[in-house]
């Protein structure tokens, strides 16, 4: 494949390099931002070679390539349009492709992309975390050391420290978010899990001591794996310290700004918003577990039948954060089961489009873009396959909805939050054998119900450009 002229046409289908604001790429998807997003031809688009899928969501003009070749094409992109270029020349720097996409969404849409890039660079932390509580379950389930071994201690100590130091791993990377300094957003979280103050996780029957400050009465209680108070302590830093930083001269900035924000930054979160925002979380994660254990299968059956469309809409990018507090404040997530389901039923609904199509190239992208679906990467087969002639989405949401259910009521659970698909299997291993098991029949009845409702639904190619 020419990835330069592929470039090259795509630049003209786009309505020319002058309606590219800013480009970046991810794993499969090579990510737009336009003036007018009414300029490129997608049919057009969709026809060019190599291209999997065309669609537009969280403010960007998606274009689907695989694993590979979409970093080649953005490369030919880039030099192209200049988009990412370094300001060498003194000139005007290039726009922020992450500041461009946002002013493009919706509120909501907004507010579901910054969690998403608060919590997705955390996932090695949590995933690493949850591996690591598997094993360290085995080995005491199996016995395979002594109680007092020093396996166990050590196993212990590095399953729980993601979690201990949570609010310091989200202060950093929140602050990076909202454009404040991160390392200020790590002390704050260093802050509400300092020492001096009650563990809650070592909490037990022991009661946190209380002082009197002007008249208030304080809890000496840590916020040790907590997520929603250090999220809303970082945001008020970060007002304050940009506040700042316009009023106080340059010659004295580094030493009065990082001072004045962390002083009244800490007072902030230890008398206010630390106790509000556990009050919220603690709401929160009470009411999701209410509808699970309430709901049961209703509720796997209605999340997951919807969550591929949530996927549509991007909203579905701000549900790490209540995966991230479900575990820090119940110590599983039974929510990432349901996920799964929806996202395997997609790979089962391309599979069905794979042996019904006639259109070779529709061949060529449905079937691995299914078995990508199967490892918890579902855009390829979403936007490539099942949308593009709707009735295997339909399909796949009736095989997420079965496959919901059912692990619904085997109470199918994960310890982590990042991973889909047969990767999951990993984070659910902790939870023994049975959970392992009930999680793969889940898939297949994902799979196979998704199948056979588009099997029976049918396909009809001459709507494929809808």
């Amino acid at each position: 494949m020419d990835t330069k002229k592929v470039a090259s046409e795509l630049v003209e289908l786009l309505g020319g390099k002058d309606n590219v604001i800013s480009a970046t790429h991810c794993a499969t998807r090579l990510r737009i931002v336009l003036n007018d997003d009414d300029k490129p031809n997608k049919q057009a688009i969709e026809e060019l070679d190599g291209v999997k899928g065309v669609f537009s969501a969280s403010g960007q003009f998606q274009v689907i390539f695989g694993t590979g070749l979409v970093n080649k094409v953005y490369g030919e992109f880039a030099s192209i349009t200049g988009v990412g270029a370094k300001d060498t020349d003194g000139g005007e720097k290039q726009v922020d492709h992450s500041d461009a996409a946002k002013k493009k969404m919706n509120p909501l849409a907004r507010i579901a992309r910054t969690l998403s890039n608060i919590f997705v660079p955390i996932i090695p932390a949590i995933v690493a975390s949850g591996l690591l509580m598997g094993l360290l379950g085995m080995m005491t389930a199996f016995e395979w050391v002594a109680p007092d071994s020093p396996w166990i201690l050590f196993l212990d100590m590095f399953s729980s420290a993601a979690f201990i130091i949570l609010p310091i791993l989200i202060g950093f990377s929140a602050a990076k978010e909202f454009g404040a300094n991160p390392y200020l957003g790590a002390v704050l979280g260093g802050i509400m899990t300092h020492p001096a103050l009650l563990n809650p996780w070592m909490l037990a029957d022991a009661v946190p001591e209380s002082i009197v400050f002007f008249g208030m009465n304080v809890e000496l209680l840590g916020y040790q794996g907590t997520v929603i108070p250090i999220l809303l302590v970082v945001y008020i830093m970060s007002k304050i310290e940009k506040g700042l930083r316009k009023v106080v001269p340059n010659a004295i900035d580094l030493l009065v700004v990082p001072f004045i924000t962390v002083i009244l930054t800490g007072f902030i979160a230890m008398l206010f918003i630390g106790p509000l925002g556990t009050w919220l979380g603690n709401g929160l994660t009470w009411s999701l577990d209410f509808i699970y254990n309430t709901a049961g299968i209703f509720a796997g059956l209605i999340f997951g039948g919807l969550y591929s469309t949530i996927v549509i809409t991007g909203v579905h990018h701000s549900f790490h954060a209540i995966e991230a507090a479900l575990i820090a404040d119940l110590g599983v997530n039974f929510l990432l089961p349901i996920w799964a389901m929806a996202n395997v039923a997609q790979g089962g609904a391309g599979l069905a489009v794979f042996f019904l199509t006639k259109n070779k190239k529709v061949k060529e992208i449905a079937l691995p873009a299914s078995f990508s679906a199967f490892l918890g990467i579902t855009e390829p087969v979403i936007f490539g396959v099942n949308l593009r002639f709707m009735r295997p989405f339909i399909g796949a949401a009736i095989g997420g909805a079965l496959g919901g259910a059912y692990v619904v009521f085997m109470n199918v659970f994960a310890n982590a939050y990042g991973l889909t698909g047969i990767p999951m299997i990993a984070i659910a291993a902790p939870f023994g054998t049975a959970n392992i098991i009930n999680y793969l029949i889940g898939m297949l009845i994902a799979v196979t119900g998704a199948f056979a409702a588009t099997w029976i639904l049918g396909l009809k190619e001459d709507t494929t450009k809808k």
